[in-house]
């Protein structure tokens, strides 16, 4: 791969414009664009592994050939972290029976703090010589290890990374679950903290957040409101996100395990839910919502209900259904503020955002 300054500025100005285009209908202002680091900028990796001439090697493959193996001995995309990593684990596992046999994939997950988890996964029960070898493996890489089979998960060292992002001059801690999900790009992520930080302000009144996962978003957010209400439906990253707040000593969020959908129903009192025990929704008094959808944006319900706040922020991984979701609030809300985070730099992927404000 060339990793070529031209080239990727060439292909950031393609999505700024892609963006820009999709966003014209509702007279959005001129995103403000941020870039990516062109290497290393990935902090965590998949691989599988593929024997060939007696050796394991990591492998993968394109998305439109699963059979014809990608030989790779670095992931210059990854970060330093991973990449140094890569060439000490290969060694280790040809050194090693119990680590090798039927190994068949590797997970890497880094943090810009110099954290690391490597996840191996076999098609064999994990024994007590794998777990010696595994012992060993962690202690001499500096790095925690998660063990996989069928029905079976060992934990040696923690089943987490932590990462550290500095937001308007604090750092926050987040600890980042194995399986769960992360951004990929942290250099990227930290400036699209900031940025929706900023964009949020300085408010006396409460916050509602949809999908707030391990709380990314949550913890620097919460501190320019009165409280939060945050849902998350995943239970793993529900766990994580009241670790990141007690940690980060953030008091003022109330965390249910609901989905978007689930909370629309309970503030249109379609129905009560036992998970909203103790918790008084008629006391809070919304003035922003922000939202973080997966792929598929928003269903027009949950879209509906952010209709009812002056202030919507919302980040997207797609500017397709973030375009359709806007067109439907566009007649009680403009577009005050647009930005581009290129988390996917080498791809046609972007994330992006905006506030829209009650017309």
């Amino acid at each position: 791969m060339t990793f070529d300054s031209n080239i990727y500025t060439a292909q950031l100005e393609d999505k700024v414009a892609l963006l820009r285009d999709l966003l014209a209908p509702f007279d959005a202002p001129e995103p403000r664009v941020f870039d990516s680091p062109l290497r290393h900028f990935r902090l965590r990796a998949e691989f599988r592994l593929w024997r060939q001439a007696g050796e394991r090697h990591y492998a993968m493959f394109a998305q439109d050939d699963k059979r014809t193996p990608l030989l790779i001995e670095d992931f210059p995309i990854a970060s330093l972290r991973i990449n140094e990593l890569m060439p000490k684990l290969k060694a280790a596992w040809q050194a090693s029976a119990p680590l090798s046999h039927k190994l068949f994939q590797v997970e890497f997950l880094t943090t810009l703090a110099g954290d690391a988890m490597i996840t191996l996964c076999y098609h064999r029960p994990l024994d007590e010589h794998w777990q010696t070898a595994a012992e060993q493996l962690a202690a001499d890489l500096g790095v925690s290890i998660i063990g996989r089979s069928k029905g079976k998960r060992v934990v040696i060292g923690h089943d987490y990374v932590v990462e550290k992002f500095e937001i308007a001059g604090r750092t926050f801690s987040y600890r980042q679950p194995e399986g769960a999900f992360t951004q990929p790009n942290g250099t990227v992520n930290q400036k699209m903290l900031n940025w929706a930080y900023e964009a949020l302000g300085e408010r006396s009144d409460d916050l509602l957040e949809l999908y707030c996962g391990n709380g990314n978003f949550t913890l620097p957010l919460a501190t320019r409101v009165r409280r939060v209400l945050a849902t998350e439906i995943s239970k793993t990253s529900v766990s994580a996100a009241l670790s990141n707040l007690d940690e980060n000593a953030v008091g003022n969020v109330n965390l249910v395990r609901l989905s978007a959908e689930e909370l629309t129903e309970a503030l249109n009192e379609v129905r009560p839910f036992r998970r909203l025990h103790g918790i008084d929704l008629k006391s809070y008094e919304f003035g922003s919502v922000f939202v973080d959808p997966p792929r598929a944006g928003m269903d027009p319900d949950t879209c509906e209900l952010t209709r009812r706040f002056d202030n919507i922020l919302y980040i997207s991984c797609n500017p397709e259904t973030l375009a359709a979701n806007i067109a439907q609030l566009h007649d009680t809300h403009r577009i005050e503020r647009c930005a581009l985070f290129d988390q996917f730099p080498w791809t046609h992927h972007m994330e992006s955002g905006v506030l829209l404000t009650r017309r």
